[in-house]
């Protein structure tokens, strides 16, 4: 979600389309708010966030200000994969969580609702599909990110 946010923001900040400005700028408050209940959730299951959390903001902004400078379809390209991508993870931890874990199960069901509604409203603006490499790519940094995330 720190990543979302940020990815967002920079998208946002670089967008055309007064319309595709507006759905980033959504978005990326969408994400703030993901933010703020897996926060409080983490800490009330014990837990504690990532220390690469600023590092990850600051990565994600940049890559969104470079989306947006590609131009609004691939902007919106971006958003959506970036989406699809998101929602997978979410299913992974759904499918992982244990049953009487409905608070946490609440929360990432809406989030999911949520990431697939961006990708749709990135689809009806005219986001382009993005080539596989690049899916590719995201996907192999979505992971690294991940795993150190879970560790450090």
């Amino acid at each position: 979600e720190v990543c979302a946010q940020a990815l967002y923001q920079g998208q946002a900040l670089t967008a055309r389309n007064p319309e595709a400005r507006q759905a980033l700028e959504h978005a990326a408050q969408e994400e703030t708010e993901h933010l703020a209940w897996t926060e409080k959730r983490i800490r009330e299951l014990g837990g504690r966030t990532s220390v690469f959390n600023p590092l990850w903001y600051v990565g994600s902004l940049a890559i969104g200000v470079g989306a947006g400078i590609l131009g609004d379809k691939w902007n919106l390209g971006f958003l959506e994969e970036t989406e699809y991508q998101v929602e997978a993870h979410l299913n992974e931890h759904l499918a992982s969580l244990p049953a009487q874990d409905e608070k946490s199960r609440a929360i990432l069901t809406q989030m999911r609702e949520d990431e697939v509604r961006h990708a749709e409203t990135a689809h009806e603006l005219g986001a382009a599909k993005l080539p596989l490499p690049v899916k590719g790519l995201m996907h192999v940094t979505s992971l690294v990110m991940k795993k150190s995330s879970y560790w450090v």
